[in-house]
């Protein structure tokens, strides 16, 4: 299991992830309204691992900007 930590700027004019010191900058499109933004962040991670979206959840920062990332392999 791995843990991950993201800042995430919601609707964001193009989706790209920047890696920053020790955390992913993930910039989504879609707005924060509606759980869209971390649905949104859930798949891009669950892609950049290699897994599926279940195996990755969002263990702190549901309505923050900084999360933490729960990544099971």
């Amino acid at each position: 299991m791995r843990h991950i930590r993201v800042k995430v700027t919601a609707s964001a004019a193009r989706e790209h992830v920047a890696e920053e010191d020790e955390q992913l900058h993930i910039f989504v499109k879609e707005p924060p309204q509606g759980n869209m933004a971390n649905r949104r962040v859930v798949a891009i991670i669950a892609e950049r691992f290699k897994v599926s979206s279940s195996a990755v959840r969002i263990v702190t920062g549901h309505r923050a900007r900084n999360k933490t990332l729960e990544v099971r392999e």
